[in-house]
């Protein structure tokens, strides 16, 4: 009898472990899942979901990799964010310290490509971070909420054009923008950030935030992310639409999601 898949989780903080554990569950029953699950990122209760987990510091390679192998995982998957603070507190290991000395940049494309070498090389191949979540990848047109009006749909094509030449330069893949004029653009400070200062320089009418994916992006670990901290960051801050990258995004929460957006009156639509 063969033995039965395993997948490695490698999970980092918000709703979308558990998003993937229960599309996992339900997409492929018979699979095995074990999480890598990381101090002050994983929600704990998200550890009691799955059948094996270990309990790592941002850092930990070679550890974590030796968890994934003692539990026969063949197939791993990165869900979820590390915070910026911990990546700036990270204490690596044996593994981690030689794969960053072979790194010529250090950015978030390298680091994680790297990853995915270290763990092809013990066998592990890494899946796209949308396995079994295609229906949580919303197609071109009006999402949820109030549909757009004209001036904010030539914005979203124009903030649209902006966010993949910044994403190009891997400094950010989400901007604001009102009436053809960039208010934020993100950077490492991150979305919510970004969100904020564009609300706060633009508060008004016609305020949208554009999130797009980068140009030859990887998704086994890079994946743009819409939710409900999304929408209540965006209401807070005065913005009133976001449009997406249409079957490129990750709309997680989908049913809170589009309830917050009727509540807050904040239309999401999705451009191709």
């Amino acid at each position: 009898m063969p033995a039965p898949r395993t997948i490695g989780i490698i999970a980092g903080n918000g709703v979308y472990p558990e998003t993937f554990v229960a599309a996992a569950r339900s997409r492929a029953p018979e699979a095995r899942l074990v999480m890598a699950a990381f101090e002050n990122e994983t929600k704990p209760e998200n550890a009691a979901k799955v059948d094996a987990s270990a309990w790592f510091r941002v850092g930990q390679l070679g550890k974590m990799i030796k968890f994934f192998r003692s539990e026969k995982a063949t197939e791993a998957v990165m869900v979820g964010q590390i915070a910026p603070k911990n990546l700036f507190d990270l204490r690596p290991d044996l593994r981690t310290l030689m794969l960053l000395a072979r790194l010529p940049e250090r950015n978030a494309e390298t680091l994680f490509g790297g990853i995915a070498d270290e763990l092809a090389k013990d066998g592990i191949t890494l899946l796209p971070a949308t396995t079994f979540l295609e229906d949580h990848l919303p197609g071109p047109g009006h999402v949820c909420g109030p549909a757009l009006g004209k001036r904010q749909l030539a914005d979203a094509d124009f903030g649209f054009r902006i966010a993949k030449s910044t994403s190009a330069l891997d400094i950010g893949q989400t901007v604001v923008v009102r009436h053809g004029t960039v208010l934020a653009v993100e950077a490492f400070e991150g979305t919510n950030a970004c969100i904020r200062r564009g609300g706060e320089l633009g508060r008004g009418k016609d305020v949208l935030l554009v999130k797009v994916s980068k140009p030859n992006q990887d998704f086994r670990f890079d994946v743009p992310v819409i939710g409900c901290q999304t929408i209540e960051t965006c209401a807070e801050a005065g913005i009133s639409g976001i449009a997406i990258e249409a079957g490129r995004t990750l709309l997680l929460e989908k049913e809170a999601v589009a309830q917050l957006c009727i509540r807050h009156k904040i239309g999401i639509h999705a451009v191709s």
